[in-house]
């Protein structure tokens, strides 16, 4: 199917290069196809520059969606391009009508280093994320997001001496999984965070009831897992990163000086050897809306 966007989104270029097709809102509305409508809270530092990093596997989807830019009423955005913030993101309320969200993305976010409560926009978060229990498919919290919904379930992130940061194996731990089913055993993936959370209050968890583990990588820990109820998945790696974001974060990181390079990353030849795992998921997830949706309706 498409991406329904604006003829006026600034990556309209990129989503034709990338060969993802797409149409305006007008001409979906004329199709009479009922699209996914899928909520991206996207909180990363210069979220303009980030978008297409999760719309290029959204696009790939054979279902037609429609991303629903999401901001927080409680967020300065201050590395951001406040025009951009204004003509396209909407607030929680505004995503939530006419008609509620089949799916939310929460991306990640430069606060590892604070403590949840302390985050200032950390209330309306909650808010918004135990809303959409009850009322979305499924919520996908990437990096940091996913550490936020493993503390409402219990688990406390753990911090690091040294910025974990580059490309890792992981294992699926269910391969008959709907979700996982569909991933290789074992598969790549970039990590660029300062905090895990310790394995052993991952295995507790399972053992209680409150998630189920889907992945696990030596040097990472439990990287993947979900909720029971299946309406929560945590990823707290960037599927959805390219080799360019790794190049660009390595080259802040280095003006910084307080970094080494990501591991398993040659950056003189930079290659997305993630990409198989990055689209599965996407696509897995989109369809696991899909019919739960689809239930509904």
């Amino acid at each position: 199917m498409a991406l329904i966007l604006p003829k006026s989104y600034h990556k309209i270029s990129s989503v034709e290069r990338n060969h993802i097709s797409w149409i305006e809102p007008e001409l979906a509305e004329r199709q009479d196809i009922r699209p996914l409508r899928i909520g991206i809270l996207n909180v990363m530092p210069l979220g303009k520059q980030y978008e297409f990093n999760l719309l290029h596997p959204l696009g790939l989807s054979p279902l037609q969606i429609e991303p629903i830019w999401i901001r927080l009423k409680t967020h300065s955005y201050k590395t951001w391009d406040l025009s951009h913030l204004a003509a396209l993101y909407v607030d929680w309320e505004e995503a939530m009508s006419p008609t509620p969200l089949d799916g939310l993305i929460i991306t990640g976010a430069p606060v590892e280093h604070i403590a949840y409560e302390e985050v200032k926009y950390w209330s309306e978060l909650v808010g918004i994320i135990e809303e959409a229990r009850s009322s979305c498919a499924s919520t996908l919290g990437l990096c940091w997001a996913g550490f936020a919904l493993a503390y409402l379930a219990g688990v406390n992130k753990q911090s690091f001496s040294q910025k974990l940061f580059g490309v890792f194996p992981l294992r699926s731990l269910i391969p008959s999984h709907p979700l996982m089913g569909t991933q290789d055993d074992c598969f790549l993936c970039p990590q660029s965070r300062h905090a895990g959370l310790p394995d052993a209050e991952m295995e507790a968890a399972q053992r209680q009831g409150r998630l189920r583990l889907l992945a696990y990588g030596e040097k990472v820990g439990y990287t993947i897992f979900e909720t029971t109820d299946q309406r929560q998945l945590m990823h707290l790696g960037h599927p959805e990163y390219n080799a360019g974001r790794i190049v660009s974060e390595m080259e802040r990181d280095r003006a910084r000086g307080d970094v080494p390079p990501p591991e398993n990353f040659d950056a003189d030849n930079p290659q997305t050897s993630w990409r198989s795992h990055r689209n599965l998921l996407f696509q897995q997830w989109l369809w696991f809306c899909y019919q739960r949706v689809s239930l509904i309706s």
